[in-house]
Parts: C-alpha cells; sequence; structure tokens
C-alpha cells in the first residue's frame, strides 16, 4: 500500500504549516516523494528528516524513528533504552494504554536523548497529553512529526563525521521506502 498522504510539497505544507519552518526552502510545486529524494542524495539531512517524518502517517514516522536510531547506535543504555522500548511497543500495539505509557516514560526522561523524543512522538499521537487527573488536552497534529523529528537530529549531531553519511542514507532511503509502500527486508 502507498504511504503517500500529501502528493505535492505544498500539500503537505497545507496540512501542517509549521512544516515549513522545519524543511526550509522547498519548491512548492515539487511531488512530495521527488523532494525527499533529492533532499536525500544531496546530503541534506536536516531538511530530508524533517520532510520524512511529516510526510510519514504518525505510527510509520515513529517506527522509522525507532529504526534509524537503532541504525545510529549500536545499543541503549538506561532510561534511554526504556524510552526507545516503550516507543516501539507503542508502534506494535497502538493502543491508548501503550501510548499513555510511552508519554509518561517521555515525559520522565531526559529532552537531550533522542529515544526521549521517540517515546514522546508516541505519546503525542493522538488523545490527551496530559495525566487522566487533568482535564483533557488534545495532542496537536504535527507533534508527533516534530518529535521524531527532534530524536533523529538529536541523533545525527551525536554520530561521527566518517558515519554520518552511510547512517544518513540507510535511514533516509528506509523512509523512503516506507513512503513509497515497499517491502523491507529484515534487519
Amino acid at each position: 500500500m502507498n504511504q503517500v498522504r500529501f502528493s505535492t510539497v505544498h500539500d503537505l505544507f497545507e496540512a501542517y504549516p509549521l512544516a515549513r519552518y522545519d524543511v526550509g526552502k522547498a519548491a512548492p510545486d515539487k511531488l512530495s516523494l521527488d523532494f525527499l529524494q533529492e533532499a536525500a542524495d544531496a546530503g541534506h539531512w536536516h531538511q530530508a528528516v524533517s520532510f520524512c517524518a511529516y510526510l510519514l502517517p504518525r505510527r510509520v514516522a515513529v517506527a522509522w524513528g525507532c529504526r534509524s536510531l537503532r541504525q545510529m547506535f549500536d545499543h541503549f543504555d538506561g532510561n534511554e533504552g526504556r524510552s526507545l522500548s516503550f516507543a516501539e511497543t507503542w508502534v506494535r500495539q497502538p493502543d491508548e494504554q501503550s501510548r499513555n505509557k510511552a508519554l509518561a516514560v517521555g515525559n520522565a526522561n531526559d529532552p537531550e536523548q533522542p529515544a526521549t523524543w521517540l517515546a514522546l512522538a508516541a505519546g503525542w499521537s493522538g488523545g490527551s497529553v496530559v495525566p487522566a487527573e487533568f482535564a483533557p488536552v488534545e495532542a496537536k497534529p504535527d507533534q508527533t512529526a516534530r518529535a521524531v523529528r527532534a530524536a533523529l537530529l538529536i541523533g545525527l549531531c551525536r554520530l561521527t563525521r566518517e558515519s554520518r553519511d552511510r547512517i544518513m542514507t540507510a535511514c533516509l532511503e528506509d523512509g523512503i521506502q516506507l513512503v513509497r509502500g515497499e517491502p523491507r527486508p529484515p534487519r
């Protein structure tokens, strides 16, 4: 099944007005997949990561973020491993209980850790973003994409110069395959 939700850059920017600030300069009439592929091919990692995070549906974006973070780093300790685990649990089982657990872990953990942002991305995927004892506050439509973007850009900053292009190319190839709805080989 094709996951392309927005045919053109303009369509995506219309749906998510803040995306134009996160993505930066882009020709509005450009086909979304072409724009993403060109940004990835040119090594414009910030632009490509940002656009892909918005282009994918929320659950798929979180899954892509988790897979990408695992490509970036070999292991995760303590709270970072816990955050990543809760985000991945929500991807496999996207129910309200999993979402609330991911949200709680994301809110409790270090915002300088990329996996914290993936837990928040899952937690902000819908429903209320505050604890049950408070009046509900609905998640904003762009919160998941912005959190996935934050996670991957924090991870990007921690990559060595020697590994950055290789790892980011693999991450973006995976994202593009997800956008296209192509089957991916297991990792």
